[in-house]
């Protein structure tokens, strides 16, 4: 900057790659971000913890933390760490210890070694202060007392001027001194050739300042010095000496008038300044060596829902008025449930506090629940509608966990539907995705899985027709297709089954009823069908 004042801030900032910090640490910041939080003179700077995977016997392997970032308490990150060890937010993590001695050393130990190191620190990255944010404001007192923010270049230019204002008044009382002595020391030579008359004088005259000062028109700071001095140290003065001063102090008065009337001198004065520092404290010294890396801008790493979650069975249990919550376990007694007066079960569904929920409303649209935000199964749980905007006219048709590669067929109660991939029944937001597109006047009532080769439709009129999967298509969106008509009434129930396994349904309390023959009830897609098999339940539902 001293020797080209109009470089700019990006040409600085490829020699000032980052910020150093006394306790290492790696900067994962882009660039882009740092140079431009350079430029503005604000900005932060995402500073992570450094730390190495060591192996162990088996293949199993530690995480050792050797720098934490600047300002973090070591004691408190492991408190941090414990804590949510406890809470089980950390289901990667087994264990940490404190090994350090005058180095730091946290150990981190893994649930197993299959447990990707990259992801299992990434996690604790996000959820305690192995990573922190620095934050960069310039918002500086200029030299004219006025606040505002600068950038690196007017940061440093303000710096050189700092340093030249004080190399300026630094050779200013220099000189002064240098002016001071050189009086003193012509008062000394007097004193030489004079000395036993100045010797006489003060030991006769009643004022021997004011004779002394007469005698030889010297100066009050003069004969104060010589006053001052001792008789043994007059009897050691050499001219030859005091002459040697005066000429060196001369010569160093000389250059510092030189140096103050010249601004291309203070400047080449403070360059060789900056360089005996550099020499003293630069990157190749002990003490200036940096010591945080600057590391890559950082890639994102997808941390799966089971990282993040510990890993439990539940049961979802879901009443008819909307009230969800979560059980733990899979064999729960569903008699022994409580729900509010008035209401009673309607979903009772095996799942795991990693599953994301399917919901799917009477309107068409699709929901997504994570399990693990689930009330828990001591109250009676919570309206549905407060996690998902599920309108209060609207009601859920059906719930389940979500797995790859499921199909599901949907339809409305005018007996139009499709088949759809289960990824497109995956939500993002509260609101939800509409799907089916139910006609005016007409609700969504089927979603279910569509595991086989036959599909089989119950219509209000008690008709039921059984057609091939392959005659349904599959879409993304839409009202779909006509599945079966129906004169009167719409549908009531359908069911997706295997040919070879039969059609299945539930014909009393403990009873389940297969039919392999359903050649009376086979037709094309949107036929009528025909009456359903003696003995069918009331409620025209398969189960």
């Amino acid at each position: 900057l001293i020797e080209q004042p109009k470089c700019a801030v990006s040409e600085l900032v490829m020699l000032l790659r980052g910020p150093d910090f006394p306790t290492g640490g790696v900067l994962v910041e882009a660039p882009e971000s740092i140079a431009e939080a350079y430029a503005s003179g604000r900005g932060s700077f995402r500073l992570r913890a450094r730390w190495e995977k060591e192996q162990l016997s088996h293949g199993l392997y530690q995480i050792v933390v050797t720098e934490v970032p600047y300002q973090v308490q070591k004691s408190r990150l492991i408190e941090k760490v414990a804590a949510l060890l406890e809470e089980r937010k950390l289901p990667l993590l087994s264990d940490i210890r404190d090994e350090s001695t005058a180095d730091i050393r946290l150990v981190l130990e893994p649930k197993n070694r299959n447990v990707d190191a990259d992801v299992l620190m990434e996690q604790l990255f996000r959820l305690t202060e192995l990573e922190v944010r620095v934050p960069l404001n310039l918002n500086v007192v200029d030299a004219l007392g006025v606040p505002r923010v600068m950038n690196l270049k007017e940061v440093l230019r303000s710096f050189l001027d700092h340093r030249r204002e004080v190399l300026q008044r630094r050779s200013r009382h220099r000189l002064a001194g240098v002016a001071r002595r050189m009086e003193i020391l012509r008062g000394f030579v007097v004193v030489y050739v004079n000395l036993d008359k100045v010797i006489q004088i003060i030991r006769e005259a009643d004022d021997p300042k004011a004779e002394i000062m007469r005698r030889w028109k010297l100066s009050e700071v003069q004969v104060e010095a010589i006053l001052n001095m001792r008789l043994r140290a007059l009897r050691r003065l050499e001219e030859i000496e005091i002459k040697n001063q005066l000429k060196t102090l001369g010569a160093e008065s000389e250059e510092l008038e030189k140096l103050l009337a010249s601004d291309r001198r203070q400047w080449t004065a403070l360059a060789k300044e900056i360089k005996a520092t550099q020499k003293e404290f630069g990157s190749e010294t002990e003490l200036g060596r940096r010591r945080t890396l600057i590391g890559a801008a950082l890639v994102a790493v997808e941390i799966p829902v089971a990282a993040l979650v510990e890993r439990e069975p539940i049961t979802v249990l879901c009443s008819q008025k909307g009230w969800i919550r979560a059980v733990k376990g899979h064999n729960v007694n569903l008699a022994d449930q409580k729900y509010k007066e008035g209401d009673g079960p309607r979903f009772a569904v095996a799942a795991e506090t990693t599953d994301r929920l399917i919901v799917f409303g009477s309107n068409g649209r699709f929901y997504t629940l994570g399990a693990d935000k689930l009330p828990g199964g001591r109250g009676q749980g919570e309206p549905i509608r407060l996690m998902i905007d599920l309108p209060n006219e609207h009601d859920t048709v059906a719930l389940f966990p979500y797995r790859p590669g499921l199909k599901l067929l949907v339809a409305s109660k005018d007996g139009r539907g499709f088949l759809v991939d289960g990824e497109e029944a995956v939500a993002q937001t509260r609101g939800g995705k509409q799907v089916l597109t139910p006609a005016s006047g007409a609700r969504a009532v089927i979603c279910v899985p569509a595991e086989g080769d036959m599909a089989a439709f119950v219509g209000d009129n008690r008709r039921m027709l059984v057609v091939e999967v392959a005659e349904i298509p599959e879409m993304m969106r839409g009202r779909g297709v006509i599945l079966q008509r129906h004169r009167a009434g719409g549908l009531a129930d359908a069911k997706v089954f295997s040919s070879a396994e039969g059609l299945s349904w539930r014909q009393g309390e403990n009873r389940t009823r297969t039919e392999f023959d359903l050649t009376p009830w086979r037709g094309a897609r949107g036929a009528a069908g025909r009456a359903v098999p003696q003995g069918f339940p009331r409620s025209n539902r398969f189960g």
